[in-house]
């Protein structure tokens, strides 16, 4: 149990707890809220006690730490004396997983902090952007940012969250490799927010694949063919249809130049053949003998 003045106090009415709860915030801080979260009124929430129980952590990132959590809204401090004479002074500190604006803060502890909390409307939540910018300065004192710097970065920030980058990565983006020191927190944050914009997440590419065709087979013997031309699952020769006319064969190519040349050799050879042969016929006719042969000489005188 801690020691009086330094353990946990829970406000009430907190959000219930989930896996977002603390994702607005830096890596950092979000481990450390977690943590608080979990342990129970009375707990030591200190620097020293704090860096104990987290060993990734050293007593100056804790209270860089829970100054950023102030800030946000998470926890609240608040000295006061105690003692019958009023001598001593102690800090209480309070927690709550719902961030708490200033303003809440100090309508809930107003009046006896022993008694029961006063209940108070919450003011309304900014933007993720804001919320996330409101950080940076918590995160590297370097860029302090007010709240009127904050509202009028808000839309540069809202469109690095519109293009997936979370709260955490934008503040880690805008606190990285910081010069030794900075004369314009607003004007460097701008510059920043503009020059490292990540591109656009192009649209997912839409793949047209050309359709399978899709074959069926005939429920009588089995052939495959596509749907269409199987009516009733049948192909025709099952299905008792005409068959479909064949077409006509190709007429066979025109001849070739060569077989022209032999078809005309061909019969130029016949032709001579034919013209030789004649005169042998005729001069057979002549040798054979003549049914009325030759007068005698004076034949008939």
């Amino acid at each position: 149990m801690a020691a009086p003045g330094y353990g946990k106090r829970s406000a009430p009415d907190q959000a219930a707890r989930d896996r977002r709860t603390f994702a607005h915030l830096p890596e950092r801080e979000a481990h450390i809220a977690a943590h608080i979260d979990r342990l129970p009124d009375g707990a030591a929430i200190d620097v020293k006690t704090l860096a104990k129980e987290l060993a990734a952590y050293g007593q100056q990132a804790i209270r860089t730490a829970l100054t950023a959590l102030t800030t946000a809204g998470h926890v609240f401090r608040k000295r006061e004396p105690i003692g019958e004479g009023r001598t001593q002074w102690v800090w209480r500190s309070y927690f709550s997983r719902t961030p708490r604006s200033e303003a809440w803060w100090k309508r809930f502890l107003k009046g006896d902090t022993a008694g029961e909390p006063q209940a108070a409307e919450e003011e309304p939540r900014r933007s993720e952007a804001y919320e996330a910018l409101a950080v940076v300065g918590r995160t590297d004192p370097r860029l302090p940012l007010s709240a009127a710097e904050c509202a009028d970065l808000e839309p540069l920030a809202a469109e690095w969250l519109a293009r997936g980058i979370t709260r955490s990565q934008l503040v880690r983006a805008l606190t990285a490799n910081l010069p030794g020191h900075i004369h314009a927190p607003a004007a460097f944050t701008r510059s920043r927010l503009l020059t490292k914009c990540p591109p656009e997440l192009p649209p997912p590419a839409q793949q047209h694949a050309s359709p399978t065709p899709t074959l069926s087979e005939c429920a009588g013997c089995g052939t495959p063919g596509r749907p269409e031309a199987l009516p009733d699952g049948l192909c025709h020769p099952c299905h008792g249809a005409p068959p479909e006319p064949t077409e006509p064969p190709e007429p066979s190519p025109a001849p070739t130049r060569a077989a022209a040349a032999a078809a005309a050799r061909a019969a130029h050879q016949a032709g001579r053949a034919r013209f030789l042969a004649r005169p042998k016929r005729a001069a057979q006719a002549n040798s054979s003998p003549s049914s009325s042969g030759p007068r005698g000489i004076g034949a008939g005188r």
